[in-house]
């Protein structure tokens, strides 16, 4: 393969994939609607076509221009956009369509490609914007990459779990970076050992590039880091990338209820674990990085940029008041 349409490329996976692609030597070209900010804009080695994905006229334009060999779909967020690519670019080698792990439907450790069953999607989800049918939509548009598959065109699904590293606009680790980097005491909701399975963002840009050079059609791959942490361990990470110490303070439902507190208001807490089975992607060849790599890099990252992750803030007052309390326990 030679030539690479991104579709997106500018923010977060997809600027990470462009930079892969371009260290494996692929022409490639961007397709984006431009409101953002263009890290290639002096890079002459990637082309840019300005238009929405959403118009199939603009895609069906930008497939005959750039004639790709392979086509990554970053910013498929509806079904219909999954269905409408898969039929402008049936004939490219490989598409390759960015889902999610939040597609799975059933709680099991760990979820796999072709067993865990996915969520469903309703006529209504399908053309919802919400948060709450993000899963829904993702994979439905799983089961279209599927139908095109059967169809005889060379379709692939890649499933992230929650993707962290450089550039990160959700600010999720950012928030905890900030806290470990602004106190010396954290609270942590639970006993810490809560798990979210995570990918680090640079191994998703290399899974969608090996997943387009040796996936098969018609099969999903998740991506997400090969070792597990914990919230608690995390911390502890992002402490030493930062080169300091912080105690990790553990607070139950009881605890943070003293200071009008619940466990999901903090980033990465989930009740029950979520762990995406990456076997199968290894099986292509594909490694992710070490885990105190890629947190050092986003640590470094967070450094020199403004994000503290303040959306995601529970409130330090709350926080303080139930350290106060665990403190007399």
């Amino acid at each position: 393969m030679e030539r690479a349409l991104v579709i997106g490329g500018t923010r977060f996976i997809g600027r990470h994939l462009v930079e892969e692609l371009l260290e494996h030597h692929y022409d490639v070209t961007i397709f984006t609607r431009g409101t953002r900010d263009d890290p290639f804009a002096d890079d002459d080695r990637v082309t840019h076509r300005e238009g929405d994905r959403t118009n199939d006229s603009a895609l069906e334009a930008a497939a005959a221009d750039v004639d790709p060999d392979a086509v990554f779909d970053c910013v498929a967020y509806h079904p219909k956009d999954v269905r409408a690519a898969t039929r402008l670019f049936a004939d490219v080698d490989a598409y390759v369509y960015v889902s999610s792990g939040a597609a799975y439907g059933s709680e099991e450790i760990p979820k796999r490609e072709g067993e865990t069953a996915l969520e469903p999607c309703t006529t209504d989800q399908e053309t919802d914007d919400s948060s709450e049918t993000y899963g829904n939509r993702k994979a439905e548009g799983d089961r279209a990459v599927f139908a095109a598959a059967e169809r005889g065109v060379n379709a692939m699904s890649v499933r992230p779990c929650i993707v962290y590293g450089p550039h990160d606009y959700t600010e999720r680790l950012d928030f905890w970076i900030d806290r470990v980097n602004e106190y010396d005491r954290v609270l942590v909701p639970g006993d810490g050992t809560n798990v979210w399975h995570r990918a680090y963002v640079e191994d998703v840009a290399s899974a969608l590039r090996i997943v387009a050079e040796r996936g098969e059609p018609g099969e999903a791959y998740n991506v997400g880091d090969r070792r597990l942490v914990t919230l608690g361990e995390s911390i502890e990470l992002i402490a030493s990338a930062l080169d300091t110490s912080v105690e990790v303070v553990d607070a139950g439902r009881r605890e943070l209820e003293a200071g009008e507190l619940e466990p999901a208001d903090f980033p990465f807490y989930r009740s029950y674990p979520h762990v995406l089975s990456t076997a199968k992607l290894a099986g292509l060849g594909w490694e992710s990085t070490p885990l105190s790599t890629a947190i050092d890099r986003s640590v470094a990252d967070h450094r020199e940029s403004d994000r503290d992750g303040a959306d995601h803030d529970p409130g330090r007052e709350a926080e303080e008041r139930v350290l106060g309390i665990l403190e007399t326990m």
